[in-house]
């Protein structure tokens, strides 16, 4: 992939004339990025990966705005905006906050902006196939996403989701962006009646902390979470980290279970990072929150 995104690059660069041929080298460019997936996601050096990252997104934002209708690059922007604020964006807040709020607040407004931009390419990618998707999915979301009937369409339709949930979390004085989370809701569970398998649980993870927050959903979020994070971890067959990070925020938390709290958190930290080599950044990411939610744990819980 490398070597062909190389001599694509290369050709574009000296390339003197002749549009059809560049728009060619640029689609075969767009081709190698999209088909490489998560380029980074088996290496051991996050903060490699973190000073890395701002150019391979760049370089994708400057190959869309010669495609602007490639599916695979849309994808590809979605997900890796999305991750990278995340990891190390969001992270760094919440890190940062008690010994700095100020700056916290900065680095969740950027959050922000990037999961915003996420959720747009996303939704460009559903356009592509679904053209008019977007306003019918302002107009009646949950009718808009009941007309994607395509398993090819599930990765945007999480990431889309997952993006603009991300969006949301950190803009509680945003009213208007709150009351996108409907359309967050009908994507993500669109997705799940499709493929509730979906890279190995990832929906369900996402859903881990979504039903905390659902509206005029009956029964217990607390339950129906619970019931996620077991099929996540099922799923997963016990190799991401994720699940039990996220479920011991999100619900030990609230139910202010320190005692499952800290047995899940050191379940994460258990996870052997190179049983899933296309997992290791993830659960090198997903670890080092769940160490910091331990060192946070007496501030967490009221005994």
């Amino acid at each position: 992939m490398q070597r062909a995104l190389l001599l694509a690059m290369l050709g574009l660069t000296f390339m003197a004339g002749g549009c059809s041929v560049r728009r060619f080298a640029v689609k075969k460019a767009g081709d190698a990025i999209a088909s490489s997936g998560t380029t980074f996601s088996s290496d051991d050096d996050p903060q490699l990966v973190r000073e890395a990252v701002p150019f391979s997104l760049k370089l994708i934002e400057s190959l869309l705005a010669e495609t602007p209708k490639h599916q695979g690059l849309l994808l590809a922007a979605s997900r890796g905006f999305t991750q990278y604020a995340y990891a190390f964006i969001q992270e760094d807040a919440d890190e940062i906050e008690s010994r700095d709020l100020a700056l916290a607040t900065e680095l969740r407004l950027r959050a922000k902006r990037l999961y915003l931009r996420a959720s747009e390419y996303g939704l460009r990618g559903l356009e592509v196939r679904h053209p008019g998707f977007g306003n019918a999915l302002r107009k009646d979301p949950v009718s808009a996403a009941a007309k994607i009937t395509g398993v090819s369409d599930i990765p945007l339709l999480y990431w889309t989701a997952a993006s603009w949930g991300a969006a949301i979390s950190v803009s509680k004085d945003v009213p208007d962006l709150i009351a996108d989370q409907e359309i967050v809701e009908a994507l993500i569970d669109r997705a799940l009646r499709l493929d509730e398998k979906f890279a190995s649980g990832s929906i369900h993870g996402f859903l881990i902390n979504y039903e905390q927050a659902r509206q005029g959903a009956p029964g217990d979020p607390a339950v129906r979470s619970k019931q996620h994070f077991e099929r996540a971890l099922e799923l997963s067959q016990g190799n991401l980290a994720s699940p039990l990070v996220v479920y011991a925020e999100a619900v030990c938390v609230a139910k202010q279970n320190r005692a499952e709290f800290d047995s899940l958190l050191k379940r994460a930290l258990a996870v052997d990072v190179n049983a899933r080599p296309e997992w290791k950044l993830e659960n090198l990411v997903m670890q080092r929150r769940a160490r910091w939610l331990l060192s946070r744990a007496d501030e967490l819980f009221a005994n």
